[in-house]
């Protein structure tokens, strides 16, 4: 087996066993490749009424929860916690970042599979991570690089963190995907079909390889390293030619 047929394997054991007794299960968390691998074989899984969530909306790494409030006749949440990870001394802190912070984590043995999505900002991350891990990140990570930290359970991001929309209006050729990927993120058309290439491209979800392909409107489009943006339609002509488009940039 490779890895993709082992990932739809697992699901696909999660999902029978959620149908089978009655219960709701949930898979670790996943990357956006993952979830996008799940969701062109969703259809294999409906009958387990399949939800993704990865702890706040529009999240990367998610969690697939199987299990429908109308046939089990209970809800229940999905086991994700939330932690602020801050210095103990602010002032004296060093400049942390996202890789510092999931370093640290990765040095306790701590596999990728329990964590989500993490938000840095300040010297501080808060950090979606699966339920049964919450009490061990919280009593054994008490240092990042060179910074004493402490570890507590919160239950919302702070607004500073919530991704906000910012409305852009770009001008473009045509509403192929890598000239308004190339537009938006100040690339080289080459450069953006380089991103094509090394799988880093999702629209609304799933992975595209097709750098010609033709973006819709209200197409929601991650690409790993740069950003989100959600495409909205072209609102006009330039004098030259040029589409006058409006794109909703995550910020």
């Amino acid at each position: 087996m490779n890895q993709d047929e082992i990932i739809l394997a697992r699901l696909s054991d999660l999902a029978s066993r959620s149908y089978q007794k009655n219960i709701y299960t949930y898979s670790d968390f996943l990357s956006l490749a993952d979830v996008s691998l799940f969701l062109e074989n969703e259809k294999d899984y409906l009958y387990a009424a399949p939800y993704v969530y990865g702890g706040m909306e529009d999240a990367e790494r998610c969690m697939i929860r199987f299990g429908d409030e109308t046939v089990l006749g209970y809800t229940e949440e999905f086991p994700i916690c939330l932690l602020r990870i801050s210095p103990l001394m602010h002032k004296f802190a060093d400049d942390l970042s996202h890789r510092d912070f999931l370093g640290a984590l990765m040095h306790l043995g701590i596999e990728r599979e329990v964590l989500g999505d993490m938000q840095v900002s300040d010297k501080e991350a808060f950090l979606f991570c699966k339920e049964s891990m919450s009490e061990y990140i919280c009593e054994n990570l008490n240092k990042v690089k060179h910074t004493s930290v402490r570890v507590e359970e919160v239950s919302e991001l702070p607004d500073s963190l919530i991704r906000r929309e910012e409305e852009v209006l770009v001008q473009l050729p045509s509403e192929r995907i890598d000239a308004i990927i190339a537009k938006l993120y100040h690339v080289s058309r080459d450069e953006s079909i380089v991103l094509f290439r090394e799988k880093k491209v999702f629209r609304n979800g799933r992975l595209i390889e097709n750098n010609s392909a033709i973006v819709k409107t209200d197409d929601v489009i991650s690409v790993r390293g740069y950003g989100k943006f959600c495409y909205k339609g072209v609102a006009g002509i330039s004098k030259k030619g040029k589409l006058n488009a409006t794109v909703l940039k995550y910020v």
